[in-house]
């Protein structure tokens, strides 16, 4: 007799077993903290000479269904995804699901130069979108030569 009881079927657990161990070998920037191969939500990083810019890829949640936070230099972005039933049968079992639903959670170091007071975040059609503004002094000027 087994000790070990599944929630789900054996194959999602190799699947999230497999997933676990493509992310202990992956190339991940340091600065992202999800450490997992195909995490939720993806997400975009960019930077501009005021800003740093994420983009977070999650269609169909709303807005109120999104924590963000800015802690010593740490973005976390979390949350929960409800499972969707099919319509029609109660009793239908899945044969493969590829959506993730459950709960979720993201962390980014931000540079030094991010300004934690100057944090914006809006979402629309699916795009979690955050604009972390950078300090005064990181950004860069011209100086002129006399």
């Amino acid at each position: 007799m087994s000790d070990f009881i599944f929630g789900t079927d054996l194959f999602s657990e190799f699947d999230r077993m497999q997933r676990q161990m493509a992310g202990l070998f992956g190339g991940f920037p340091s600065s992202l903290r999800s450490g997992r191969f195909g995490a939720f939500p993806p997400l975009n990083i960019g930077t501009t000479d005021d800003s740093i810019e994420i983009v977070v890829f999650a269609p169909g949640l709303k807005a109120e269904q999104f924590d963000v936070s800015v802690d010593k230099g740490l973005l976390t972005i979390s949350g929960e995804r409800a499972a969707t039933q099919p319509e029609g049968d109660a009793e239908a079992r899945p044969y493969a699901q590829e959506r993730f639903a459950g709960s979720f959670r993201r962390v980014i170091e931000l540079p030094q130069a991010a300004d934690p007071d100057k944090v914006q975040a809006r979402y629309a059609n699916g795009c979690l979108s955050i604009s972390v503004g950078k300090r005064e002094a990181s950004r860069p000027r011209a100086i002129t030569i006399s």
